[in-house]
């Protein structure tokens, strides 16, 4: 008989939330009376936590045995840690094994393929509907034949891309045995955001993550800056990639070009020179050479339209902002144009070539294309679709002033030198120094510990091992008032909930919508900022029945792919089921209130476990994904199975895992 659930009442979760908070909330004040110091198997819970996404079972055990100095010495160096469950574990997300370009080609944009092979290459004009005339007859016709062509060439759907990404990360986070690299690599991927939803970035997002923030987790972070700052992620996220000085001279502004142009736009014949020259150019045949300038024809655009481009400051704003100094870090309106003149001509190669790789390849057109793109943007010979190059002629010339210093180095050095002024300030050492301390001390550190940090940092130019290890050795580290003081964001709640009862995932697209229903899916915010990191952003009611809804699923086994055997936790009576699931979840460390108002709810119902919404998305759309103030994202519900397993086990486990001590690290 299936175990029926009923909503939790409001006043439960404003309860729980009470509970959850009022302790963090006390935490920021003076105690008035002091705490004891950690016991020593607390301070191994607390850094299984902090430098990692929770203990599994054991892992105390194992931490105690081989000491847990070396234990943190051994997670600074996760070059010697043997990973070979993880690796197997991520074998099949294929995206990871790509370049930028053989992911254009393997994973092309549906809607785009389908219109390069029919001959309508162009994009449909500003505010017209490519679907909007499209019969039903003509739609399932045009599925048909994609699904022929992605057979046939063996392509792969766009939409798995974003899933991969997903999974790869929630998989690392869970198995990886280099815990403080997973931590790092989340906290550099939210400092340096990217959003998946923007149109090209997902195709850029495997190289991103591999080449630059993995690489360089626990590296340097003027490596960082410049790996962000060349990555056609940011470039594109940012609009970096069509930042040209207004001096920059225009493709085909010449008078033959010109006359072209009018010529076709006014209804006219070209010449059968000028016609031969441009199917070869384009590398089109005569039917989609035909279409290409009927649409030119119907769809002319205002000249003021065709030439609107320009310097674009976004990259130069978040780079000072978010990624540097810090919102109060000294630097003008000025410096922002400054820098913004610094970073002119640093783009991206055929940045949208997504939209034509795999079509042309199919038509045997794509070399061509290439050659045509690198001879008009001046790209070098050597490069794929999809690679970071510096444009000169886009370049804005002379010096440039940054932060009262002059720039006059020339070329891509330019913004090189903006970096290297970047790192060396102050007010970044101490902007980087305070982020590492909310992600690892609390959300409100001391001022002396973030001058601390901040001092190892300005003198390692950068180090993150050495200013990690300085946060780690520091007094408030350890200190009680920070144990369990944060509260865990959706992403590391799911992940140390799988990892503290032993379960297994594959991290599939149920238990992705899930995440997605909790509000944080890797690389699914749309603001630079990143997600937040502090309890005001992740905890109210709504948010904590989420967590609820996420524990149920969880501890029921209603997540496909997802799989947690609670036979150990079977004893007589609830109240031992208790006793047990308090002592393997949460290390018999609990608080009388809490204990107390567990022995109350396993006596209620558990509320209705409600499906969230699979981030994978019909062929040719982008994931909607949170945005800022948004709670989750919005697409096909995710299917859930019946649950498993003992009903009053999974209530009492589900519980637990609501407890303060298990929503806070």
């Amino acid at each position: 008989m299936i175990f029926r659930y009923l909503w939790l009442n409001r006043t439960i979760a404003a309860t729980l939330l009470a509970a959850i908070t009022l302790p963090v909330l006390a935490a920021a004040k003076p105690s008035p009376a002091p705490l004891k110091p950690l016991t020593e198997e607390q301070k191994i819970v607390h850094v299984l936590n902090r430098l990692g996404f929770g203990a599994r079972p054991g892992d105390v055990e194992r931490v105690k045995a081989i000491g847990l100095q070396r234990y943190i010495d051994q997670q600074l160096d996760p070059g010697t840690i043997v990973d070979s469950k993880l690796e197997s574990k991520v074998r099949s997300l294929d995206v990871f094994d790509l370049s930028t370009a053989e992911l254009f080609a393997k994973y092309p944009n549906p809607t785009s393929l389908l219109r390069m092979i029919e001959g309508n290459g162009a994009q449909p004009a500003a505010g017209q509907n490519p679907e909007q005339e499209v019969t039903e007859k003509q739609r399932q016709e045009r599925q048909q034949k994609l699904r022929e062509l992605y057979r046939k060439y063996d392509l792969k759907p766009a939409n798995q891309i974003v899933p991969q990404i997903a999974a790869n990360r929630v998989l690392r986070a869970v198995y990886s045995e280099k815990q403080l690299q997973e931590v790092m690599v989340d906290f550099w991927q939210n400092h340096f955001n990217v959003f998946a939803g923007k149109a090209a970035v997902r195709w850029y997002i495997p190289s991103y993550e591999r080449d630059v923030l993995r690489k360089n987790a626990l590296g340097n972070f003027k490596d960082l800056l410049v790996g962000t700052a060349q990555h056609p992620a940011m470039l594109f996220y940012l609009d970096n990639f069509e930042s040209v000085t207004p001096n920059a001279p225009m493709p085909g502004n010449n008078q033959n070009a010109q006359r072209l142009q009018q010529l076709i736009r006014s209804g006219g014949q070209l010449p059968p020179q000028a016609r031969e020259r441009m199917k070869q150019q384009l590398g089109l045949s005569d039917a989609q050479l035909d279409q290409r300038l009927r649409e030119m024809r119907d769809n002319p655009q205002p000249a003021q339209q065709r030439q609107r481009r320009g310097i674009n400051e976004n990259y130069a704003r978040e780079l000072m902002e978010l990624h540097t100094l810090g919102v109060d870090g000294g630097y003008t309106q000025k410096d922002i144009v400054e820098v913004a003149k610094c970073f002119t001509g640093w783009t991206i190669a055929d940045p949208r070539g997504y939209r034509r790789a795999a079509a042309g390849e199919i038509n045997g057109t794509e070399n061509r294309r290439l050659e045509r793109l690198q001879r008009q943007a001046g790209v070098p010979d050597d490069l794929d679709s999809g690679e970071f190059y510096f444009n000169e002629r886009w370049h804005e010339k002379g010096t440039k002033t940054v932060l009262g210093q002059k720039i006059d180095e020339g070329g891509v050095k330019d913004g090189l030198k903006v970096i290297d002024i970047l790192v060396r300030q102050p007010a970044t050492a101490k902007f980087i120094a305070r982020k590492l301390a909310v992600k690892f001390v609390s959300d409100k550190p001391s001022e002396a510990l973030v001058n601390r940090v901040a001092d190892t940092f300005a003198k390692t130019g950068g180090d993150i091992k050495a200013t990690l290890r300085t946060l780690f050795s520091d007094k408030e580290f350890f200190a009680p008032e920070n144990y369990r003081a944060k509260i865990k964001t959706p992403f590391e709640l799911a992940v140390s909930s799988i990892r503290a009862l032993g379960a297994e995932t594959n991290a599939g697209p149920q238990f992705l919508a899930m995440l997605n229903k909790l509000g944080e899916v890797p690389y699914g915010y749309q603001a630079p900022t990143g997600y937040p990191d502090t309890a005001e952003e992740w905890v109210n009611t709504g948010a904590l029945l989420e967590r609820l809804n996420f524990a149920v699923a969880f501890a029921s086994n209603r997540i496909p792919g997802t799989t947690v055997d609670l036979r150990a936790f079977d004893q007589k009576d609830k109240a031992k089921i208790l006793d047990r699931a308090i002592a393997e979840i949460l290390d018999n460390d609990v608080s009388p209130s809490t204990r107390g108002s567990l022995t109350k709810q396993i006596e209620q119902p558990l509320p209705e476990v409600t499906p969230g919404k699979e981030i994978d998305n019909d062929a040719g759309e982008v994931p909607n994904m949170r945005q800022p103030g948004q709670q989750g994202g919005q697409n096909r519900q995710a299917r859930l199975l019946n649950p498993s397993g003992n009903p009053e086990v999974f209530k009492v486990v589900s519980l637990v895992l609501g407890t303060p001590e298990f929503q806070r690290q």
